[in-house]
């Protein structure tokens, strides 16, 4: 009989270690480059005073929460998500859900701002209508994605962030490890070299 914990910890290794990053053109970057020009992108958006808003469905949507309130607390780049229930309630009803996040993307972000899609299918029409407005506004687009290769987001970020897994828990394992390793990149955080635990009360320089 199978270890299932095991069998699932070696899924998401997997999931993890098999991310194929590619640009808007379809070329593949080289993982480690991939972060370090993910990390550039974020400092541009700080050192400009722009900002980053984070978009996704059900459990994505948790993950744009928490990686805008850790992106703008730790990292110092003041980073929003779409998913406060009132607003999603109201897009719903008065707009439809395919508006969701793109109708207060068109009301909030400017030029130069970042949208970062998270999406295990890829193919939510909430969120490619989200990125067909970012790149109307002149916003940079970041996708993470997974499942089937041809999804329709994988081809629309300036940087593509896809893993193949089959399972969207799996996949959603995956992005988060993948946001907290470009926002741990971003702030010098290497779990493998400190040699005390993080203290979160420390105040940020």
């Amino acid at each position: 009989m199978k270890n299932f914990f095991r069998s699932f910890n070696d899924s998401v290794h997997q999931a993890v270690g098999c991310l194929v990053v590619t640009n808007r053109g379809g070329q593949i970057i080289e993982n480690e480059q991939a972060f370090r020009e993910l990390c550039g992108i974020s400092r541009g958006i700080q050192e400009q005073g722009r900002k980053q808003y984070l978009v996704g469905n059900g459990a994505s949507a948790s993950f744009a929460n928490h990686m805008a309130l850790d992106w703008t607390k730790n990292g110092g780049v003041p980073s929003h998500a779409f998913s406060d229930s009132s607003l999603l309630t109201a897009m719903g009803n008065d707009l439809g859900y395919e508006e969701a996040f793109s109708a207060p993307l068109s009301w909030y972000a400017k030029s130069g701002d970042l949208l970062i899609t998270i999406s295990s299918s890829g193919n939510s029409p909430n969120i490619i209508r989200t990125i067909d407005t970012a790149r109307k506004k002149g916003m940079g687009v970041i996708t993470l994605s997974g499942l089937r290769p041809d999804n329709q987001s994988r081809q629309l970020g300036d940087l593509n962030l896809y893993t193949g897994a089959k399972t969207y828990g799996v996949v959603e394992c995956a992005h988060q490890i993948l946001l907290h390793a470009w926002l741990d990149l971003f702030i010098g955080i290497e779990e493998w070299s400190t040699g005390d635990f993080q203290n979160m009360r420390q105040v940020r320089d």
